[in-house]
């Protein structure tokens, strides 16, 4: 007999125990992502078949006290490779670990390799070729702190490597993990079995090919015990004679019944050819369907609903996996009263959207991903009982009560005003802290990132619920729902690129057309809260020339020239916001010379600019410390410098529009004074309803000549 490992995934150890234990391995013993165990030739043939849950069986050479590559050279050399495989066959070292003195896998991997060859030469045979493309043999080492595991792979590639599924549909699982979720889904073999969302079909095709009682390895053509020197070719065609037989005439004597649906059906056609590949097409009935409206098909009595939905590790996608888990959790109470269910989901908030109670869970990991898989028995309950016990259910009470108040009060206004975009929350409670704001028929909500002291499966809940209160609340479609994450700002952090869904909007502020992206960008390409700003600029403009300095999207200069400004300059850092800038203008029909545009840096450009301006608005950062600016800027320090340089622009009636965010921003009245100006603070006239709680939002003043 030999030692042998069985290597698995964290969280499957003691299934792969009973496994082996059923395939005649009497002393299999669990270790970390692995199993321990001796068996003889034919044992390990009939493991490496027959085994579902592990990736690989490596068998053991050697384990050793490994400080330094000397250990590791020295242990590799002493062991009698002649007898493991022929010179004549290619190798491979996957060497996986690092300790204080081997610190780089690859090195590890070269003195294993020294190790091999040097012993095939010391008996004066020739060295052994090293192949990482198509090996013959692949020498398996395991190193943590100064404990090593040296062996060969008894496989080759994977086991999770069945021969059916040379593509797959989005994010697939692999077939090992598969197999672990079925054996703990409550399933018998015998049950009608279901996936809503499957893929590729690789949750269905596994237990198929279970309930067949067919060998998950029966397609594989090669094996990496083949070509070592105490293989058993009759042994092993022996074994894999039955596995054949068993494998046809298994397929007959399946007495459940198989249901896959999914969206997609490209995906569909994919987990069909998979199915065909496996053997076991006949026994699964794929058909296209969504998760969020599924029934209950023909046949299906007292069955197991079995599911691995999307997670969404991606930023922005949980509005609508929210929506999605709550819309299946709907249809599972509403539909298939009497079952029962296992859901896989790396997500306890999303599982929590099923409002359903486990009954058992599990915790396994997809990659390094850790996951939960919940367990549920479905009451018998007719659908309005569902209905009816959902629709009751008030998510966030508080907070769901804050935004309809909100919504009342606001959305009123803003109907009135003839506006589009507007803020319906904004940290109203601690608790929930975001900002949401309406932008025509979408959401986006804002996260404001959560301190420190807050557990982040706390933050994680909450962002949940906050989510799922809004779309009950405002009746709003998932995928209409945008979520982002903001962090303090440093420096113009508005240019921040988020992505490149480039999915603009088109909205109404005033009379005026503007374009929003809800999606590429930390910022829309709209400040909100400087609407009635823009407004009053409009209202100004009439037969002047405008200045419009750290101009973002051009907004409040579409505003000057629709309201009649003789000609407008609009100056940016940023060509693709001038860019936005032009298309916001050519929505609106101001097109023409007497509109310039100019990519530079604002303060430089103030040094040297030439001109007349009658109406200038500026709105700089509060601090700003960009790559392309030479020097640091700062609004309260240099906010008098700034003046200077903006009153030898400014015409003798010519008036500033000065706006920062700088909260408890102090004007230098003394210091504009020597300057010969004198300001004006209008804020609280320039402070919208739906930002009326936040009075620090911005400061605006009226600067002119004294």
């Amino acid at each position: 007999m030999n030692q042998y490992l069985a290597v698995t995934s964290n969280g499957m150890e003691n299934l792969l125990v009973e496994e082996l234990t059923k395939l005649g391995i009497e002393n299999a013993k669990p270790v970390q992502a692995g199993v321990k165990f001796k068996a003889t030739n034919e044992q390990v043939y009939r493991c490496c078949l027959w085994s579902r849950l592990a990736s690989r069986f490596v068998r053991v050479l050697s384990e050793f006290t490994c400080n330094n590559d000397m250990d590791l050279y020295l242990s590799t050399s002493a062991i009698n490779w002649v007898n493991q495989f022929h010179s004549s066959k290619r190798f491979v070292v996957d060497f996986n670990g690092t300790n204080r003195e081997i610190r780089n896998s690859q090195y590890g991997a070269m003195k294993v390799k020294d190790g091999i060859v040097d012993c095939f030469e010391n008996k004066g045979l020739p060295r052994p070729n090293i192949s990482k493309e198509r090996p013959d043999v692949r020498i398996h080492v395991r190193l943590h702190k100064d404990k090593a595991l040296l062996g060969i792979d008894m496989v080759g590639s994977g086991l999770h490597q069945r021969g059916y599924r040379p593509e797959s549909g989005r994010a697939p699982l692999r077939e090992t993990l598969a197999s672990a979720i079925i054996m703990r889904c409550g399933w018998d073999g015998h049950q009608p079995l279901l996936d809503p969302m499957c893929g590729s079909g690789t949750l269905l095709i596994e237990a198929a090919m279970m309930a067949a009682n067919m060998a998950p390895g029966v397609k594989r053509k090669q094996w990496g015990f083949e070509v070592l020197e105490d293989f058993e070719p009759e042994t092993w065609a022996e074994i894999k004679s039955e596995a054949n037989v068993q494998a046809r005439r298994g397929v007959k004597k399946v007495d459940a019944k198989f249901f896959g649906f999914d969206n997609d059906p490209k995906v569909l056609k994919v987990a069909q050819e998979n199915a065909r590949r496996a053997g076991v097409e006949e026994l699964i009935e794929f058909a296209q369907g969504d998760a969020a409206t599924i029934t209950r098909p023909a046949g299906f009595e007292h069955g197991v609903i079995v599911s691995n939905p999307p997670y969404g590790e991606r930023l922005g996608t949980e509005p609508g996996l929210i929506a999605l888990y709550t819309a299946f959790g709907g249809q599972l109470k509403s539909e298939f009263g009497g079952c029962k269910a296992s859901i896989f989901s790396s997500s306890d908030e999303l599982l929590s959207c099923l409002r359903m109670r486990a009954d058992k869970q599990f915790k396994l990991n997809n990659g390094a991903l850790p996951c939960h898989q919940k367990n549920y028995s479905i009451a018998e309950r007719s659908a309005d009982e569902v209905k009816g016990a959902d629709t009751n259910v008030q998510i966030a009470p508080d907070f769901s009560n804050r935004l309809k108040k909100n919504i009342g009060k606001i959305g009123k206004w803003a109907r009135k005003e003839k506006l589009d975009c507007y803020r319906i929350y904004d940290a109203d409670l601690p608790e929930y802290n975001v900002a949401i704001d309406v932008y025509g028929d979408q959401i986006v909500i804002q996260e404001y990132a959560a301190p420190k002291n807050i557990p982040e499966e706390k933050a994680k809940r909450r962002l949940t619920d906050i989510i799922r209160a809004t779309i009950q609340v405002t009746g709003v479609e998932a995928n209409k729902v945008v979520l982002k994450v903001r962090e303090k700002q440093k420096g113009r952090s508005q240019y921040q690129k988020l992505g490149q869904v480039s999915e603009t909007l088109e909205v109404n502020e005033y009379g005026v057309k503007l374009i929003v992206n809800l999606h590429d960008y930390l910022d829309t390409g709209l400040f909100l809260d400087h609407k009635i700003t823009r407004r009053r600029l409009g209202e100004m403009a009439q037969g002047k020339d405008f200045l419009n300095l750290f101009a973002y999207t051009g907004s409040a200069t579409v505003h000057a020239a629709v309201g009649g400004a003789r000609s407008t300059t609009t100056i940016d850092m940023s060509n693709t916001y001038l860019n936005w800038a032009k298309d916001n203008m050519q929505l609106n029909g101001c097109v023409g010379r007497q509109h310039r545009y100019e990519q530079a840096d604002c303060l430089q450009w103030l040094e040297n600019a030439k001109g007349e301006y009658d109406l200038i608005f500026i709105d700089p950062p509060t601090f700003s410390n960009s790559k392309r600016m030479e020097t640091s800027f700062d609004v309260q320090r240099d906010h008098i410098k700034l003046m200077k340089n903006l009153k030898r622009l400014l015409r003798s009636e010519g008036t500033i529009v000065f706006s920062n965010n700088k909260r408890h921003f102090k004007m230098d009245e003394e210091s504009l004074a020597e300057l010969g100006l004198k300001a004006q603070n209008i804020s609280s006239q320039t402070l919208p309803l739906d930002f009326a709680r936040n009075k620090q939002i911005h400061n605006c003043w009226l600067v002119t000549h004294a």
